[in-house]
């Protein structure tokens, strides 16, 4: 083939080329046709509607896990003025909730979490920030109350459990808190926490060998439990055994961090020292 030949094919294969790729952006069923756009101006409001509250969703949350807590409700509140349906509006009320928590506003954070239990009944997760909250609050009876509700909607839920028996404890309800953390460590004996709590329970009863057996087996699980350690100390030196409560106490000083368990324990540790 001459060179003018086969120029003059090359420029035919562009230029048919090029419009085969033409017909393709008008042909229906060749090619790829972007799908329309509706410029229906309700659906347009939609639209930007729904972008606009995932944007605020996804801004509080980031503000939330850097615990900046003016932003994130600043972001929920503004979420919250629209016309939100479920799950989207209970769970707004929820992180709105934690957000006025971390700040230090706890009455409002309650009011929030009760408005997201009213839209949501079965939010657990609402029911055991209220209960951490009302305690914090120091309304013990509003904890209870809580606290009776959430064991209601899940009555295995180790979450529900551990929550109503620290409020039982709390309000001195002894029966009850017994019975739930008993429930816990025949659900799982390995849950140092709940042995640990039954433990308290029975030092207030006066139970001291069944809060030395729990203490003990919150040991066994976790040695470094500088709390349970410290309340064994407690319990051996309520039962006349002050050389072991001493050892307890120096344990607790070499494995606590909490600057304020550390001086009780050294403060109990110095008042048993030989004279």
């Amino acid at each position: 083939m001459r060179p003018g030949t086969a120029v003059a094919l090359a420029l035919t294969l562009i230029s048919l080329c090029g419009t085969a790729a033409a017909h393709a952006q008008t042909m229906p069923g060749y090619g790829v046709t972007p799908a329309p756009r509706s410029t229906d101006p309700a659906t347009m409001r939609n639209a930007a509607l729904f972008r606009e509250i995932r944007e605020r969703f996804g801004r509080g949350n980031a503000a939330l896990d850097r615990a900046d807590y003016p932003a994130a409700i600043a972001e929920f509140e503004a979420v919250l003025k629209r016309n939100l349906v479920e799950p989207q509006n209970s769970t707004a009320h929820y992180n709105l909730a934690l957000a006025l928590s971390g700040s230090g506003n706890l009455e409002r954070a309650a009011s929030e979490l009760r408005i997201a239990i009213e839209h949501d009944p079965g939010f657990l997760a609402a029911y055991a920030n209220l209960i951490a909250i009302e305690l914090r609050r120091g309304d013990v009876a509003a904890a209870r109350e809580a606290a009776d509700k959430f064991v209601k909607l899940a009555p295995d839920s180790a979450r529900a459990l551990y929550s109503r028996g620290l409020v039982a404890l709390q309000a001195d309800d002894l029966a009850t808190a017994r019975a739930d953390f008993s429930r816990l460590i025949a659900k799982n004996a390995a849950y140092a926490p709940a042995h640990y709590d039954l433990a308290l329970v029975e030092l207030r009863g006066g139970r001291f060998e069944s809060a030395e057996r729990e203490l003990n087996a919150a040991l066994a699980v976790a040695p470094n439990y500088p709390r349970a350690r410290f309340a064994l100390g407690v319990c051996l030196l309520r039962e006349g055994r002050k050389d072991e409560a001493r050892q307890a106490f120096d344990r607790v000083l070499r494995d606590a961090a909490d600057p304020g368990l550390r001086n009780l324990a050294m403060a109990m540790r110095d008042e048993l020292a030989p004279r």
